[in-house]
């Protein structure tokens, strides 16, 4: 019970971050995404489901939050597969040392990749870019720059694993 109430806070706080101070850190109009960093995380240290599920109500609380009239859901959606693809990187015995490692990266990625995709496509359709330009000028700058930020807690594991 006590996990359960420590992650549903530090997930709120990290969609505050996400909706307040984070936008700060655009470069030109990219932002990376720590709500899906926690959402990975949880998939690495919780498993599947729970990542799913996490992705889930917590995409659907932040398109709340950000104040999207339209595409109510989507966050949701994307979110929620992000946290299914990274949940197939769940291993009990060897948590500790993905997180610490550049596996991390790559599971932040891949999860991120699949976020962005699904995400970019279907909220700029009718803006005529096209799928493969939503990618390009939104999916993968959005995908390193999280990626660039997933070293931080990548570095924080690696170094409280080798103590």
């Amino acid at each position: 019970m006590r996990t359960i109430l420590t992650d549903i806070l530090l997930s709120l706080l990290f969609l505050v971050l996400q909706t307040t101070i984070i936008r700060f850190l655009a470069v030109q109009m990219i932002v990376p995404d720590v709500v899906l960093l926690w959402i990975i995380y949880l998939a690495i240290r919780r498993g599947q489901i729970t990542a799913t599920t996490a992705g889930f109500f917590i995409g659907l609380a932040f398109d709340l939050l950000s104040g999207a009239d339209s595409m109510l859901g989507l966050a949701a959606l994307s979110k929620t597969a992000a946290g299914f693809v990274a949940g197939y990187f769940f291993n009990e015995n060897k948590t500790a040392q993905t997180l610490g490692s550049y596996q991390l990266i790559l599971i932040v990625v891949l999860a991120s990749l699949v976020h962005n995709l699904i995400y970019f496509v279907i909220f700029l359709q009718g803006s005529g870019i096209t799928w493969s330009g939503a990618l390009f000028q939104y999916g993968i700058p959005t995908t390193a720059y999280t990626a660039a930020l997933g070293l931080l807690p990548m570095f924080a594991f690696a170094r409280k694993h080798l103590t």
